[in-house]
C-alpha cells in the first residue's frame, strides 16, 4: 500500500510578507503591482484569505482590487524571499521521508508508505505542520492519500492549516462529488467543454464513455478516465544529476500581463546570479519555458557567443526569448527560466537540479 502526502503552504508569498510584517496579522494582503489610488496597472499575483473575504483573487486588475478593498496592504512580489523560505521549509520537509519531489515553490510530495497506517502518516503530518510553523512562522496544508494525485486534491479540501486523509476504501467517496475542476489538468476551457457533455461533477467524469473522451482529447482523455477514477501510478521522484540550474513559478491564476511576466523573469533572473555568484559558476544558455492555460508547454532556447553570470545578460536573454510568445492569445500557467552549459574554472561541471 502506498501512502502519499502532499505538502501545501497556505497562501505563501502573502504568508511569508506577513512573517517578516508582524504588523500585518489579520489584515488583508495583497501582493502585485502598485495600485497607485486605484489607477495602476497589473494584476494582483496573489493575496491572503483575509483579501479574498473582499472577492480579491489572483490574477484579478490591480486596480479592481484596489477598489473592493482599498485599506488593503499592496506589496510587491518579492520572489528572494519566497525562495529563501521555500528553501528551508524544504529541508524540513525532506527529513520526513526518502522520496521527495519538490512540484513548486510552495509544493512537494513525499513518499511515506513506510508507514505502517494511514494513522501513523497523519501522526507524521502533524509533526511536520508543526515544524514548519515553529520554524518559518507559516501554515500548511497536507493532504494525503494513495497515489500523489489523491493527495494533491486532498491538501486543498480544508485550507487553510488543514489535514485531509483519504484512506483507499474512500477515494472515489472522496473524489466523486468534487466540482469537476478540481481534477489536476481540467483548467477553465476544459471545464467549459466538459460541461457541454453535462459532467460538472467527478463522478460525472468517470462514469463517461472512455472511448468517448479520447475521441475528444486523444491520448488526454484516457488520462482524464483514470484521474477521475482516482488512479495514479506516478511515482515521487527527482531527478538528479541535470547539469542546469532553473527556477519555476506557477501563477494561481493564468495570465497575459506582460508586465508581470517580465517581472517574474526578473526576480527569477536575480536569484539564479546569485546563485552563480555564490558557487562560481558561469552559463551560455538560456531557456524559456511557458505553459499556457490548456497546459500546452512550450521552450525556446538561446545560446550566446560568451560565457556569462550576471542578472543583466541572463534577464535580457530570457525576456528576448519571452518575445517569441508575444503573438500567443492563450494566458500564461507557469513560466520557468533555465541555465545550461555550465562552467566552473574554465570546466564543465554536473550539477543536481537547483530547485523547481
Amino acid at each position: 500500500m502506498r501512502i502519499i502526502l502532499h505538502l501545501d503552504l497556505d497562501a505563501f508569498f502573502a504568508a511569508c510578507e506577513v512573517r517578516e510584517k508582524p504588523e500585518l496579522k489579520g489584515k488583508p494582503v495583497v501582493i502585485g503591482a502598485d495600485p497607485k489610488g486605484g489607477r495602476g496597472r497589473g494584476v494582483v499575483s496573489t493575496c491572503n484569505y483575509s483579501a479574498r473575504e473582499y472577492g480579491i483573487h489572483s490574477g484579478m486588475p490591480i486596480s479592481q482590487a484596489h477598489r473592493l478593498c482599498p485599506h488593503a496592504a499592496f506589496l510587491p512580489v518579492n520572489f528572494r524571499l519566497y525562495w529563501q523560505v521555500s528553501e528551508r521549509v524544504m529541508m524540513i520537509a525532506r527529513k520526513y521521508s526518502e522520496k521527495f519531489q519538490q512540484s513548486s515553490i510552495d509544493e512537494a510530495f513525499l513518499d511515506v508508505s513506510s508507514c505502517s497506517s494511514f494513522e501513523q502518516a497523519e501522526q507524521l503530518a502533524q509533526r511536520l505542520k508543526q515544524e514548519i510553523s515553529d520554524n518559518e512562522g507559516i501554515t500548511s496544508s497536507i493532504g494525503i492519500g494513495e497515489n500523489k494525485l489523491v493527495a494533491k486534491i486532498a491538501s486543498d479540501y480544508r485550507k487553510p492549516d488543514g489535514l485531509t486523509a483519504v484512506r483507499p476504501e474512500q477515494t472515489k467517496e472522496f473524489l466523486f462529488p468534487l466540482p469537476v475542476r478540481k481534477l489536476y489538468g481540467v483548467g477553465r476551457k476544459t471545464e467549459q467543454l466538459l460541461q457541454t457533455l453535462d459532467i460538472s461533477t467527478v463522478g460525472d467524469l468517470a462514469a463517461y464513455d472512455v472511448q468517448s473522451l479520447t475521441s475528444l482529447f486523444g491520448k488526454w482523455g484516457l488520462q482524464l478516465h483514470l484521474f477521475s477514477n482516482g488512479i495514479d501510478e506516478s511515482a515521487v521522484e527527482e531527478v538528479e544529476g541535470i547539469q542546469s540550474i532553473g527556477r519555476e513559478v506557477t501563477f494561481e491564476e493564468d495570465t497575459n500581463d506582460l508586465m508581470l511576466l517580465n517581472e517574474t523573469i526578473d526576480a527569477i533572473a536575480g536569484d539564479i546570479a546569485e546563485t552563480l555568484q555564490e558557487e562560481r559558476i558561469r552559463f551560455r544558455t538560456v531557456t524559456l519555458k511557458v505553459r499556457f492555460e490548456n497546459f500546452e508547454t512550450h521552450t525556446r532556447q538561446l545560446t550566446l557567443g560568451r560565457d556569462a553570470a550576471d542578472k543583466e545578460t541572463l534577464q535580457a536573454a530570457a525576456q528576448e526569448l519571452l518575445l517569441k510568445f508575444a503573438d500567443s492569445k492563450k494566458k500564461v500557467r507557469l513560466i520557468g527560466v533555465r541555465i545550461s552549459n555550465l562552467s566552473f574554472g574554465g570546466k564543465q561541471k554536473s550539477l543536481n537540479e537547483y530547485g523547481t
